[in-house]
Protein backbone atom coordinates (compact mmCIF):
# COMPACT_ATOMS: atom_id res chain seq x y z
CA UNK A 1 0.00 0.00 0.00
CA UNK A 2 1.34 3.28 -1.38
CA UNK A 3 2.00 5.88 2.10
CA UNK A 4 0.28 8.67 1.93
CA UNK A 5 2.52 11.74 1.66
CA UNK A 6 2.46 15.24 4.08
CA UNK A 7 0.78 17.79 3.05
CA UNK A 8 2.37 20.87 3.17
CA UNK A 9 -0.41 24.31 2.45
CA UNK A 10 1.52 26.90 1.06
CA UNK A 11 -0.33 30.17 2.06
CA UNK A 12 -0.04 33.19 -0.29
CA UNK A 13 -1.67 36.74 0.44
CA UNK A 14 -2.69 38.80 -2.84
CA UNK A 15 -2.95 41.96 -3.53
CA UNK A 16 -2.75 43.31 -7.49
CA UNK A 17 -0.27 40.89 -8.12
CA UNK A 18 -2.09 40.12 -11.61
CA UNK A 19 1.92 40.36 -13.68
CA UNK A 20 3.66 38.44 -10.36
CA UNK A 21 1.75 35.30 -10.10
CA UNK A 22 2.41 33.87 -13.61
CA UNK A 23 5.89 33.83 -12.21
CA UNK A 24 5.32 32.21 -8.54
CA UNK A 25 3.40 29.47 -9.73
CA UNK A 26 6.06 28.62 -12.05
CA UNK A 27 8.48 28.86 -8.71
CA UNK A 28 5.77 26.98 -6.25
CA UNK A 29 5.56 24.01 -9.25
CA UNK A 30 9.30 23.77 -9.46
CA UNK A 31 9.57 23.66 -5.84
CA UNK A 32 6.82 21.59 -5.35
CA UNK A 33 8.22 18.81 -8.08
CA UNK A 34 11.70 18.39 -6.05
CA UNK A 35 9.86 18.28 -3.01
CA UNK A 36 8.94 14.37 -3.63
CA UNK A 37 8.39 13.96 0.05
CA UNK A 38 5.43 15.68 0.45
CA UNK A 39 1.98 17.01 -1.53
CA UNK A 40 0.84 20.63 -1.67
CA UNK A 41 -1.88 22.69 -1.84
CA UNK A 42 -1.61 26.47 -3.18
CA UNK A 43 -3.73 28.81 -0.85
CA UNK A 44 -4.26 32.35 -2.93
CA UNK A 45 -5.69 34.51 -0.78
CA UNK A 46 -7.16 37.88 -3.26
CA UNK A 47 -7.17 40.86 -1.20
CA UNK A 48 -9.55 42.94 -3.15
CA UNK A 49 -7.87 43.54 -5.96
CA UNK A 50 -8.61 45.91 -8.50
CA UNK A 51 -7.01 44.15 -11.31
CA UNK A 52 -7.08 41.00 -13.03
CA UNK A 53 -5.32 38.90 -9.48
CA UNK A 54 -8.83 36.88 -9.28
CA UNK A 55 -9.00 36.00 -12.98
CA UNK A 56 -5.23 34.54 -12.88
CA UNK A 57 -6.19 32.81 -9.97
CA UNK A 58 -9.39 30.74 -11.45
CA UNK A 59 -7.79 30.29 -14.53
CA UNK A 60 -4.70 28.34 -12.46
CA UNK A 61 -7.20 27.16 -10.28
CA UNK A 62 -8.77 26.03 -13.40
CA UNK A 63 -5.64 24.35 -14.56
CA UNK A 64 -4.12 22.63 -11.56
CA UNK A 65 -6.69 20.88 -8.76
CA UNK A 66 -3.51 21.97 -6.06
CA UNK A 67 -4.60 25.79 -6.36
CA UNK A 68 -7.55 26.99 -4.18
CA UNK A 69 -8.20 30.38 -3.46
CA UNK A 70 -10.06 32.78 -1.92
CA UNK A 71 -11.68 36.41 -2.97
CA UNK A 72 -12.36 38.93 -0.20
CA UNK A 73 -14.92 41.42 -1.38
CA UNK A 74 -13.04 44.50 -0.52
CA UNK A 75 -9.60 45.38 0.08
CA UNK A 76 -8.96 43.82 4.10
CA UNK A 77 -5.39 43.98 4.40
CA UNK A 78 -2.59 41.41 4.41
CA UNK A 79 -3.11 40.60 8.14
CA UNK A 80 -6.77 39.21 7.25
CA UNK A 81 -5.51 37.60 3.75
CA UNK A 82 -2.81 35.45 6.11
CA UNK A 83 -5.46 34.66 8.75
CA UNK A 84 -7.85 33.31 5.71
CA UNK A 85 -4.99 31.70 4.28
CA UNK A 86 -4.37 29.63 7.55
CA UNK A 87 -8.03 29.53 8.22
CA UNK A 88 -8.32 27.52 5.12
CA UNK A 89 -5.53 25.07 5.39
CA UNK A 90 -5.79 21.61 5.55
CA UNK A 91 -2.11 20.68 5.74
CA UNK A 92 0.50 18.73 8.41
CA UNK A 93 2.29 21.95 7.55
CA UNK A 94 1.81 25.36 6.38
CA UNK A 95 4.34 28.10 5.37
CA UNK A 96 3.29 31.68 4.52
CA UNK A 97 4.79 33.53 1.82
CA UNK A 98 4.33 36.56 -0.39
CA UNK A 99 3.42 36.56 -4.12
CA UNK A 100 6.00 38.61 -5.64
CA UNK A 101 9.02 36.53 -4.94
CA UNK A 102 10.86 38.55 -2.70
CA UNK A 103 10.18 35.50 -0.30
CA UNK A 104 12.09 32.67 -2.29
CA UNK A 105 10.36 29.28 -2.46
CA UNK A 106 13.47 27.78 -2.98
CA UNK A 107 14.23 27.89 0.66
CA UNK A 108 11.37 25.47 1.06
CA UNK A 109 13.15 22.21 0.89
CA UNK A 110 15.35 23.34 3.61
CA UNK A 111 12.59 24.42 6.01
CA UNK A 112 10.94 21.32 5.50
CA UNK A 113 14.06 19.04 6.22
CA UNK A 114 14.72 21.54 10.11
CA UNK A 115 10.90 20.80 10.80
CA UNK A 116 10.83 17.32 10.05
CA UNK A 117 14.10 16.52 10.98
CA UNK A 118 15.88 19.45 13.37
CA UNK A 119 13.30 19.09 15.74
CA UNK A 120 11.86 22.42 15.47
CA UNK A 121 8.46 23.45 15.38
CA UNK A 122 8.83 26.34 12.88
CA UNK A 123 11.39 27.84 9.96
CA UNK A 124 11.42 31.42 9.93
CA UNK A 125 13.62 33.88 7.55
CA UNK A 126 15.23 37.15 8.09
CA UNK A 127 16.79 39.44 5.77
CA UNK A 128 20.45 39.88 6.33
CA UNK A 129 20.31 42.85 3.94
CA UNK A 130 18.07 45.56 2.83
CA UNK A 131 19.89 46.20 -0.63
CA UNK A 132 17.28 48.17 -3.07
CA UNK A 133 15.30 49.54 0.55
CA UNK A 134 15.66 53.60 0.95
CA UNK A 135 17.89 53.97 3.77
CA UNK A 136 15.28 55.97 5.99
CA UNK A 137 13.26 52.91 5.79
CA UNK A 138 15.94 50.69 6.64
CA UNK A 139 16.70 52.82 9.57
CA UNK A 140 12.98 53.01 10.66
CA UNK A 141 12.72 49.41 10.69
CA UNK A 142 15.90 48.60 12.22
CA UNK A 143 14.27 51.07 15.27
CA UNK A 144 10.96 49.25 15.28
CA UNK A 145 12.49 45.79 15.69
CA UNK A 146 14.74 46.88 18.34
CA UNK A 147 12.14 48.77 20.09
CA UNK A 148 9.43 45.83 20.26
CA UNK A 149 12.01 43.58 21.55
CA UNK A 150 12.41 45.84 24.60
CA UNK A 151 8.85 47.12 25.85
CA UNK A 152 7.09 44.16 24.62
CA UNK A 153 6.86 40.34 25.29
CA UNK A 154 7.19 39.52 21.56
CA UNK A 155 10.77 39.45 21.02
CA UNK A 156 10.81 39.92 17.01
CA UNK A 157 14.05 39.53 14.75
CA UNK A 158 15.55 42.27 13.00
CA UNK A 159 14.51 41.52 9.32
CA UNK A 160 12.17 38.59 10.17
CA UNK A 161 9.81 38.15 7.51
CA UNK A 162 6.54 36.59 7.29
CA UNK A 163 7.97 33.36 5.29
CA UNK A 164 7.92 30.80 7.46
CA UNK A 165 7.37 26.85 7.38
CA UNK A 166 5.08 25.93 10.57
CA UNK A 167 3.42 22.39 12.18
CA UNK A 168 -0.11 22.21 12.61
CA UNK A 169 0.08 22.26 16.00
CA UNK A 170 1.98 25.82 15.64
CA UNK A 171 -0.86 27.28 12.95
CA UNK A 172 -3.91 25.88 15.12
CA UNK A 173 -1.99 28.14 18.05
CA UNK A 174 -2.41 30.82 16.28
CA UNK A 175 -5.88 30.53 14.89
CA UNK A 176 -6.66 30.06 18.97
CA UNK A 177 -5.53 34.17 18.97
CA UNK A 178 -9.21 35.67 17.65
CA UNK A 179 -8.04 39.24 18.05
CA UNK A 180 -9.24 41.37 15.40
CA UNK A 181 -6.05 43.85 15.17
CA UNK A 182 -3.75 41.41 14.44
CA UNK A 183 0.24 41.98 13.86
CA UNK A 184 1.33 38.40 12.61
CA UNK A 185 5.15 38.73 13.12
CA UNK A 186 3.63 39.96 17.02
CA UNK A 187 2.05 37.06 17.35
CA UNK A 188 4.61 34.56 15.54
CA UNK A 189 7.15 35.14 18.95
CA UNK A 190 4.13 35.66 21.18
CA UNK A 191 2.74 32.11 20.78
CA UNK A 192 6.44 30.82 21.15
CA UNK A 193 7.70 27.26 19.85
CA UNK A 194 11.23 26.26 18.55
CA UNK A 195 12.43 28.60 16.05
CA UNK A 196 15.02 28.03 13.54
CA UNK A 197 16.07 31.27 11.45
CA UNK A 198 17.04 30.84 7.82
CA UNK A 199 19.39 34.27 6.83
CA UNK A 200 19.31 35.46 3.68
CA UNK A 201 19.88 38.51 0.99
CA UNK A 202 17.13 41.30 0.43
CA UNK A 203 15.36 39.58 -3.23
CA UNK A 204 13.75 42.52 -5.46
CA UNK A 205 10.66 42.21 -6.87
CA UNK A 206 9.76 39.91 -9.62
CA UNK A 207 7.26 42.23 -11.47
CA UNK A 208 4.76 45.16 -10.45
CA UNK A 209 4.67 47.41 -7.36
CA UNK A 210 5.28 47.71 -3.56
CA UNK A 211 2.00 48.43 -2.05
CA UNK A 212 3.84 49.13 0.96
CA UNK A 213 4.28 53.37 1.27
CA UNK A 214 6.39 54.73 4.32
CA UNK A 215 3.52 55.81 5.73
CA UNK A 216 1.42 52.35 5.24
CA UNK A 217 4.68 50.47 7.04
CA UNK A 218 4.73 53.50 10.10
CA UNK A 219 0.79 52.78 10.29
CA UNK A 220 1.36 48.62 10.33
CA UNK A 221 4.33 49.65 13.06
CA UNK A 222 2.12 51.24 15.71
CA UNK A 223 -0.41 48.41 15.06
CA UNK A 224 2.69 46.19 16.71
CA UNK A 225 3.43 48.43 19.41
CA UNK A 226 -0.06 48.80 20.61
CA UNK A 227 -1.15 45.10 20.10
CA UNK A 228 1.96 43.93 22.17
CA UNK A 229 2.91 46.43 24.63
CA UNK A 230 1.87 49.09 26.91
CA UNK A 231 4.46 50.76 27.84
CA UNK A 232 2.80 54.03 25.73
CA UNK A 233 0.85 54.02 28.71
CA UNK A 234 3.23 54.00 31.16
CA UNK A 235 4.75 57.06 29.30
CA UNK A 236 1.82 59.18 28.95
CA UNK A 237 1.19 58.43 32.70
CA UNK A 238 5.13 59.17 33.15
CA UNK A 239 4.67 62.90 31.41
CA UNK A 240 1.48 63.84 33.10
CA UNK A 241 3.62 62.89 36.36
CA UNK A 242 6.74 64.83 35.21
CA UNK A 243 4.78 68.05 33.43
CA UNK A 244 2.40 68.20 36.91
CA UNK A 245 5.77 68.30 38.84
CA UNK A 246 7.53 70.80 36.65
CA UNK A 247 4.23 73.25 37.02
CA UNK A 248 4.77 72.58 40.57
CA UNK A 249 8.55 73.64 41.13
CA UNK A 250 7.81 76.53 38.70
CA UNK A 251 4.89 77.72 40.96
CA UNK A 252 6.63 77.17 43.83
CA UNK A 253 9.62 79.75 42.44
CA UNK A 254 7.17 82.12 41.29
CA UNK A 255 6.03 82.72 44.56
CA UNK A 256 9.03 83.03 46.58
CA UNK A 257 11.03 85.00 44.49
CA UNK A 258 7.55 86.97 44.76
CA UNK A 259 7.82 86.96 48.83
CA UNK A 260 11.87 87.68 49.01
CA UNK A 261 12.91 89.94 46.44
CA UNK A 262 9.33 91.28 44.73
CA UNK A 263 9.60 90.17 41.24
CA UNK A 264 7.12 90.96 39.10
CA UNK A 265 5.58 87.40 38.02
CA UNK A 266 6.89 86.84 34.24
CA UNK A 267 4.28 88.05 31.35
CA UNK A 268 3.17 86.89 28.46
CA UNK A 269 5.70 84.89 27.01
CA UNK A 270 6.63 82.71 29.82
CA UNK A 271 3.18 82.71 30.36
CA UNK A 272 2.41 80.78 26.69
CA UNK A 273 5.20 78.74 26.55
CA UNK A 274 4.12 77.14 29.60
CA UNK A 275 0.91 76.66 28.60
CA UNK A 276 2.08 75.45 25.23
CA UNK A 277 4.42 73.00 26.75
CA UNK A 278 1.50 71.46 29.05
CA UNK A 279 -0.92 71.58 26.52
CA UNK A 280 1.19 69.62 24.35
CA UNK A 281 1.72 66.69 26.87
CA UNK A 282 -2.24 66.49 26.83
CA UNK A 283 -2.70 66.12 23.40
CA UNK A 284 0.46 63.59 23.05
CA UNK A 285 -0.59 61.41 26.18
CA UNK A 286 -4.68 61.58 24.91
CA UNK A 287 -3.58 60.40 21.22
CA UNK A 288 -1.84 57.14 23.05
CA UNK A 289 -4.77 57.01 25.30
CA UNK A 290 -6.97 57.32 22.14
CA UNK A 291 -4.96 54.23 20.28
CA UNK A 292 -6.01 51.81 22.99
CA UNK A 293 -9.72 52.89 23.34
CA UNK A 294 -9.58 52.63 19.73
CA UNK A 295 -8.26 49.39 19.06
CA UNK A 296 -10.89 48.06 22.33
CA UNK A 297 -13.68 49.91 20.27
CA UNK A 298 -12.77 47.72 17.17
CA UNK A 299 -12.78 44.67 19.45
CA UNK A 300 -16.04 45.27 21.18
CA UNK A 301 -17.61 45.36 17.82
CA UNK A 302 -16.64 41.99 17.04
CA UNK A 303 -17.02 42.12 13.19
CA UNK A 304 -15.31 39.60 11.00
CA UNK A 305 -11.81 39.93 10.13
CA UNK A 306 -12.85 39.44 6.36
CA UNK A 307 -15.33 39.07 3.77
CA UNK A 308 -15.14 36.15 1.51
CA UNK A 309 -17.06 37.02 -1.66
CA UNK A 310 -15.66 33.76 -4.16
CA UNK A 311 -14.28 30.70 -3.33
CA UNK A 312 -13.34 27.04 -4.93
CA UNK A 313 -12.98 25.81 -1.15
Amino acid sequence: MKKKLPLISLVVPCYNEEEALPYLYNELCVVSASMAVAAFEFILVDDGSSDKTLDTLVALAKKDARVRYISFSRNFGKEAALLAGLRSSRGEYVAVLDADLQDPPSLLPSMYEAVTSGGYDCAATRRVTRKGEPPLRSIFAHSFYRLMSRISDAHIMDGARDFRLMTRQMVDAILSLTEYNRFSKGIFSWIGFKTKWMEYENVERVAGQTKWSFWKLFMYSLEGITAFSTVPLVLASVFGFLSCLAAFVLICVVIIKTILWGDPVAGYPSLMSVVLFIGGIQLFTIGILGQYLAKTYLEAKNRPVYIIKEDNL
